[in-house]
């Protein structure tokens, strides 16, 4: 196992105190039920793992990561912002739980049960966290589906999480340093409230060394307002119109997720995004585009461009593991372009520019603000934002070496998002040799999920047809 840890065993991961205004947002944002911000890690396990042994890795788990013990209280009349308190009734066979699958169940069935786990919301009075074994997979597999509210952790966040709590060989690894369980109370829920006061006073002064807050100092009035301007007008791009009307396809909307997989080779399709010029998130997004673009053609409807938004990371070195760290880029997709080429150019040139943009996290410098209003007001301002993408799509680097849990190999690795009110939600993750697609819609705008998979598959297909004997794309929902 590797990871950083303190002499006394502790994981450097995850250790804020507090939520950050972004974290706040996503949490408060949850009163509209469209908004919840849960998402799932899905592992394919290629056995079923020892139950002792994956029970006494989440207590390990639980104590090297402090994080596993604690939950959310929020401010003072639920303003400001929330903290991270140890929670003294911690029960791990909350947390920890196994189900079986009936005979001659699939991964369909598998997906279904995850997408049932990951729908059920969390307990707040208790840390927003979930593990379930999903047994009785054809060939002797199982499922791990680690359920953890969006509050917690990014991508990023969660692929350091992996990295630090899976093992590197199947057999037991000796015995682990264990640190002791945190002191009763030594975070309390009064301190808690009672720190916000101050920390509501730091926000301020904090506001004011923000990118507007430079912008504004004395000195060089005339740069200033230039520099302003400019700021504003970015702003102006980020946070407006795409440029893209939503699709009159894709129109309804529902409350309800829809959990797909589909595997495409890593090497492959890196290398038809270099012979493209491109990067293999732009391959990724061309070949989304790609799928949804089939999938109009089948329904006669045509669409010229589709709003699609991305979370780019700006997380920097150095920067504490865990929590999150990203600004969304909301832009148009070129979904017409049939060539894969001109395509994947044209989505990375759009990437290109939103990321040099000023004011990329817009939505960061005034979350501080945000966060402090009451959750439905949160609800709406956050909505009018991602209910009008059609799709959000994310890209996240993983594990190339093997990893292991509780005696079991982990042969896939799936990050299922939720879905903020956009039509689907889509993250691959490479895990080894394999682009691991996760596939989240919403089955009132996607009325033929099955269908959207065989287009996706196509879409993919578009873009490896730059690589000679590429193996096609296998789905697995």
């Amino acid at each position: 196992m590797t990871n950083t840890a303190h002499e006394d065993g502790v994981f450097e991961w995850g250790v804020a105190d507090r939520l950050n205004a972004l974290e706040t947002i996503m949490w408060r944002a949850e009163v509209d039920p469209a908004l919840s911000s849960t998402v799932l890690a899905l592992e394919v396990l290629d056995c079923e793992p020892d139950w002792e042994r994956f029970y006494a890795a989440h207590d390990w788990g639980s104590r090297i990561v402090p994080r596993f013990r604690e939950r959310i209280v929020d401010g003072p009349a639920g303003l400001g912002q929330p903290s991270w308190v140890q929670d003294p009734s911690f029960d791990l066979d909350y947390h920890v739980r196994r189900v079986r699958l009936p005979e001659g169940a699939t991964m369909r069935d598998a997906l279904d049960r995850a997408r049932d786990i990951a729908k059920v919301p969390f307990d707040r009075a208790k840390p927003p966290w979930q593990a379930v074994l999903i047994e009785g997979l054809p060939d002797g597999e199982a499922v791990y589906a680690l359920k953890m509210h969006h509050a917690t952790l990014d991508g990023m966040a969660g692929i350091q999480l992996v990295a630090g709590l899976h093992s590197r060989q199947r057999g037991p690894s000796g015995p682990k340093q264990t640190p002791p369980l945190p002191a009763a109370g030594s975070t309390s829920v009064v301190r808690a409230v009672t720190d916000q006061a101050g920390r509501d006073v730091r926000g301020v002064v904090g506001a004011v060394a923000s990118v507007p807050g430079r912008l504004l100092r004395f000195g060089r009035p005339d740069k200033a307002a230039r520099d302003l301007a400019r700021y504003v007008a970015s702003l102006q791009r980020v946070l407006g119109d795409s440029g893209a009307a939503p699709s009159p396809l894709l129109a309804d909307r529902s409350t309800d997720w829809w959990f797909g997989a589909l595997d495409v080779e890593f090497a492959p399709l890196r290398a038809a995004s270099k012979a493209a010029g491109a990067s293999l998130n732009d391959a990724f997004l061309a070949a989304l585009l790609g799928g949804f673009r089939r999938y109009h053609e089948e329904h006669d409807v045509a669409i010229e461009a589709m709003p699609f938004a991305m979370p780019i990371s700006i997380r920097k070195e150095g920067d504490p593991a865990g929590g999150n760290a990203f600004a969304a880029a909301r832009l148009s997709g070129p979904v017409a372009e049939k060539d894969p080429v001109a395509r994947m150019q044209a989505v990375g040139a759009a990437v290109r520019d939103v990321r040099s943009e000023p004011a990329l996290n817009g939505v960061g410098a005034m979350a501080p603000a945000l966060a402090r209003l009451p959750g439905p007001v949160i609800a709406q301002l956050a909505g009018g934002l991602t209910k009008a993408n059609d799709l959000q799509a994310s890209n996240v680097p993983g594990l190339r070496e093997d990893a292991y849990f509780a005696g079991a190999k982990v042969t896939r690795f799936y990050g299922y998002a939720p879905l903020p009110g956009c039509a689907a939600m889509i993250v691959l993750i490479s895990h080894g040799d394999t682009c691991c697609v996760a596939v989240n819609l919403d089955p009132a705008a996607i009325k033929d999920p099955q269908l959207f998979g065989r287009c996706l598959v196509e879409g993919f297909t578009e873009v490896l047809a730059l690589v000679p004997d590429a193996p096609a794309p296998v789905w697995r929902g």
